[in-house]
């Protein structure tokens, strides 16, 4: 189960006591923002105005796709990711987020480190193109993954309240 009740206080000081905050959900995405677009889409119509999505784009036009989704706020860069996971509940990405050097050298091992580092919960699309194969995946659409990712998100956040 995924702690997501967290209040101001926790993480601004005790001049924000008693404030409850909503969970953070991060989505992180490079290169297009396409998945990421989709992921916070998907996260929207599902949670509604539940959680903070957080779309964390390794290039300005991953962040532009997320925000345009409907993402609360988007941050661009490496050092912002590794600066924004660690305050994460759920980060909500591909494999390719635990893999230095994926999605054309995007995934640096500071942004790798983080992810793997943060308390949060991860769920991981094993959507890939470094030429790995997870043994005791089954292939599937990238909708059917999206689809079971999001599933899983909403359980987390159901099982915390």
């Amino acid at each position: 189960m995924v702690r997501m009740s967290r209040t101001a206080s926790q993480q601004y000081g005790d001049e924000c006591a008693g404030i409850l905050m909503k969970p953070q959900i991060c989505v992180i995405d490079g290169r297009g923002g396409g998945l990421g677009g989709r992921l916070v889409t998907g996260l929207n119509l599902q949670l509604g105005k539940v959680c903070d999505i957080i779309g964390l784009g390794t290039n300005t036009v991953a962040a532009e796709v997320m925000k345009a989704a409907g993402a609360t706020r988007v941050e661009v860069g490496i050092e912002a990711i590794v600066a924004v996971v660690p305050s994460a509940e759920v980060i909500l990405g591909t494999l390719n987020l635990v893999l230095p050097g994926a999605m054309l050298g995007e995934i640096t091992p500071e942004l790798v480190a983080a992810v793997l580092s943060s308390k949060a919960k991860k769920v991981l699309l094993p959507v890939n193109r470094a030429h790995m194969e997870i043994v005791g995946t089954e292939d599937h659409s990238l909708e059917v993954l999206i689809t079971r990712s999001l599933s899983r998100v909403r359980r987390f956040v159901s099982l915390s309240r």
